[in-house]
Parts: C-alpha cells; sequence; structure tokens
C-alpha cells in the first residue's frame, strides 16, 4: 500500500505535514478526513499493529469531541465502542492520520515523520 495521508484542507497541522512529505520526495495520496474517512478496518489494524491505544486517534481538542461529551465517555466505552465513533465523523479523528497499511503516524511530529515516512 502507497502511503496515505487523511487530513482536513484548513488544518495547519495538516498542511506542515504535507508540505514535510512534499519537501523530502516522499509520494502519497491525500484523502479528505471528512469526505472520505479511513475505514475501521484500517484504523484496527493500524492501532494493533502500531502499539497505540484507540484513544490515542481521538481529535482531543476538536469542537465534535467537546460537543459530545467525549472526554468522560471515552473510559467506558469498548474498543468497538470507539471505533464505530471514529468511522462516524471524520472530524474525531486526530489528523493527519498517515499510514502506508503497515505503520502509521498520528498528527505530525517532524521527528517521527523523519523516522518514519523518509527512512
Amino acid at each position: 500500500m502507497a502511503i496515505e495521508m487523511y487530513g482536513y484542507p484548513i488544518c495547519n497541522t495538516c498542511k506542515k505535514a504535507e508540505k514535510f512529505l512534499k519537501d523530502n520526495g516522499v509520494e502519497f495520496t491525500y484523502h479528505h478526513i471528512v469526505e472520505n474517512p479511513p475505514s475501521r478496518e484500517l484504523l484496527k489494524a493500524m492501532a494493533e499493529e502500531n502499539g497505540f491505544e484507540l484513544k490515542r486517534l481521538f481529535n482531543v481538542t476538536g469542537q465534535k469531541y467537546r460537543e459530545m461529551g467525549l472526554k468522560n465517555r471515552l473510559a467506558r466505552m469498548t474498543d468497538d465502542e470507539k471505533l464505530d465513533l471514529l468511522v462516524s465523523d471524520g472530524m474525531l479523528i486526530k489528523r493527519p492520520f498517515t499510514t502506508d497499511g503497515t505503520k502509521a503516524t498520528i498528527g505530525f511530529r517532524e521527528e517521527e515523520f523523519e523516522n518514519v515516512w523518509t527512512k
């Protein structure tokens, strides 16, 4: 699988990640996270293969997250319930979500992108 980046066009963090990949000659396909969010299967597989908890996939600074009161609800939810919620609205997913089907990064930290996507 080629590198896929799921982002939101007006998100500054997504713009920085996109610029980093372009500046480093990394080919990727950009997906609008609301119009074409990552699948439930992809989110689950990437969490399992990369050893992160599903709660890490949530955009905890987002308006939807706050409106839904998820800060207090996530701890009581099953993984299936978390996945259902994530795929129900791309705005709930921390962005950019970048993956090649084996590795995944959540958000943008230049050092992490350098280690994961340019080597």
